[in-house]
């Protein structure tokens, strides 16, 4: 088919082709005759109807290259992030892929949060973050792509800041990134649903551009992957206790030193030393939390993993340990947190791999 090196498939941007079925971007060129230049790839048609993943023969090099290009370009630069997992959803040596574009940073998935959560507060703990993490934004949107209102908020924002120039849509795996370009697309076009989304990390894989104006193009780009991420560590049919949909509950357990906390079969809390106070999870609703003594806490998890523990990771779980002096936050990254309201030791257990940190409680 003549140019079709030229197109690309609309729900994850590969460059179409009709030669390899084993490659990137294959459509039968029956498929292309019959659909012309809107289509999907057989990929995305496979994870848009069946739910199947085919892994991507790409490397985060490869993506990494995709934004390198944008510092060399006037735009501006759009970073989601997902407010459920703030530093592990903040890409490191971000400013570099930006140079001298200006930065205008989004906290998607608000709805995830307590609704009692004030957005003043949550907005300037973000500025505090974003800092922290040597990035300067022009602005902060805390927003939910779920929210037809604050859909429309972004826009407006894009529109105040971009000056008539391109915008790049930027961020790691798992943010709602593509969720969030979709209700753009429903907003500015009435289309739904256009570009492929699911909760395996890496769908989209190269940039997919959708018209702005008759001069300028939105760009979403390839989500990059953070293997320090809990969503890197599981079985396919578990990634959704890492992608909560609904608000999130919190649990608070009375804790007397010596006691353990199991989230499911994939962390645990060890409270070592300390005077007895209510430790409180923020980790999807589904997911099972059980108190057991930390003199039995091994023997349980051997008996119990996979069963009342599940799911369970891939790989061990690594202990780290942690000294908390004051209301603090214990992170698993992408998969929750435990808030220690006061001074005392603190054990934590997740799959090797998985970061895990202290910070300045949130709540």
């Amino acid at each position: 088919m003549e140019n079709q090196e030229k197109l690309r498939c609309i729900g994850c941007g590969a460059i179409i082709q009709s030669k390899d079925p084993q490659l990137l971007g294959y459509v039968p060129q029956k498929t292309l005759d019959k659909e012309g230049i809107t289509v999907y790839c057989q990929r995305c048609f496979r994870l848009r109807h069946y739910n199947e993943i085919a892994p991507a023969p790409l490397t985060n090099d490869d993506f990494r290259r995709i934004l390198m290009d944008i510092a060399d370009k006037d735009a501006l630069v759009v970073n989601v992030i997902d407010i459920f997992d703030v530093s592990g959803s903040m890409i490191p040596g971000l400013s570099r892929y930006v140079g001298k574009n200006n930065l205008f940073l989004v906290a998607n998935k608000r709805d995830i949060l307590p609704k009692s959560v004030n957005d003043v507060r949550l907005t300037d703990w973000l500025k505090k973050q974003a800092k922290a993490n040597g990035i300067k934004p022009k602005d902060i949107l805390v927003m939910s792509a779920n929210r037809e209102y604050d859909v429309y908020t972004l826009l407006e924002l894009i529109e105040t800041y971009r000056h008539g120039r391109d915008v790049y849509i930027v961020g790691v795996t798992n943010v709602g990134k593509s969720t969030l370009v979709n209700a753009m697309i429903k907003h500015q076009l009435g289309l739904s649903d256009v570009v492929t989304t699911s909760r395996f990390p890496g769908t989209t894989l190269d940039r997919i551009e959708i018209p702005l104006d008759d001069e300028c193009v939105l760009i979403d780009t390839p989500g990059i992957i953070l293997k320090g991420q809990m969503a890197h560590h599981l079985n396919p049919e578990d990634l959704k206790f890492v992608s909560p949909k609904k608000e999130i509950k919190p649990k608070t357990f009375q804790l007397n030193s010596g006691q353990t906390l199991f989230i499911g079969g994939l962390a645990r809390f060890d409270l070592i030393k300390s005077s007895k106070q209510g430790l409180t999870t923020y980790f999807d609703n589904e997911l099972d939390i059980h108190r057991t003594k930390l003199e039995n806490a091994d023997e349980f998890f051997e008996r119990h993993a996979g069963e009342i523990l599940k799911p369970t990771a891939k790989g061990r779980l690594v202990r780290k340990e942690f000294s908390v002096k004051d209301k603090s936050d214990l992170v698993i990254s992408g998969l929750g947190w435990v808030c220690v309201p006061e001074k005392a030791t603190v054990a934590v257990w997740a799959p090797e791999g998985v970061d895990v940190l202290i910070r300045k409680a949130l709540i």
